[in-house]
């Protein structure tokens, strides 16, 4: 427990039985009354994200995830098999942690895990991926501009250049979804 003077972006805090991040915090002072500190939280296992107030006093449960370097092995049922790059142990992480960045995931993919004991609440795939376009597709036509959409190996689909073709390797941002360069 810390008393949430310390509360800034990025730590992470337990209210409940739910883990927040700290989106952004600033202090409110009124003329007439106490003043607080107003914060947005994003929850880990959900992606909510909530507003709450905070008295100057009051006390916060700071809680440190462990950061954890994962190699995507390959898609069990539903769930997604990778391996601990530090202690070479198999983890299962649900599909409900991937969620849409499974778009971008192939084999050898190395990630960043946040787990709090055993239980993963996050994953951050690296900003820059290199994959292969399988397959393109136009689209528009008449008076529209045509464009070209590539479907990567993984699944995914972006946006394309016109001289990109099936089975160029190109450079992707993983955040935005969009294409950077031919590799």
């Amino acid at each position: 427990m810390a008393p949430n003077k310390q509360l800034s972006p990025g730590m992470t805090i337990s209210i409940g039985n739910k883990l927040y991040r700290v989106e952004s915090c600033v202090k409110v002072t009124v003329p007439k009354g106490t003043p607080f500190i107003k914060a947005k939280l994003k929850e880990l296992s959900t992606g909510e994200v909530i507003e709450k107030n905070f008295k100057p006093d009051q006390a916060i449960n700071d809680v440190n995830l462990e950061e954890r370097k994962l190699e995507f092995l390959y898609l069990e049922g539903k769930d997604y098999l990778f391996l601990d790059s530090g202690s070479l142990e198999q983890v299962l992480v649900p599909s409900s942690v991937i969620a849409e960045k499974v778009n971008f995931l192939k084999e050898g993919v190395e990630i960043k895990a946040s787990f709090y004991g055993d239980t993963i609440f996050s994953v951050e795939l690296p900003q820059f991926l290199e994959l292969m376009i399988a397959k393109i597709d136009m689209t528009g036509g008449g008076k529209k501009e045509t464009r070209r959409i590539g479907t990567l190996e993984t699944g995914a689909k972006v946006d394309v250049p016109p001289f990109i073709e099936v089975g160029d390797i190109i450079k992707i941002d993983t955040q935005s979804g969009e294409y950077i360069q031919r590799v």
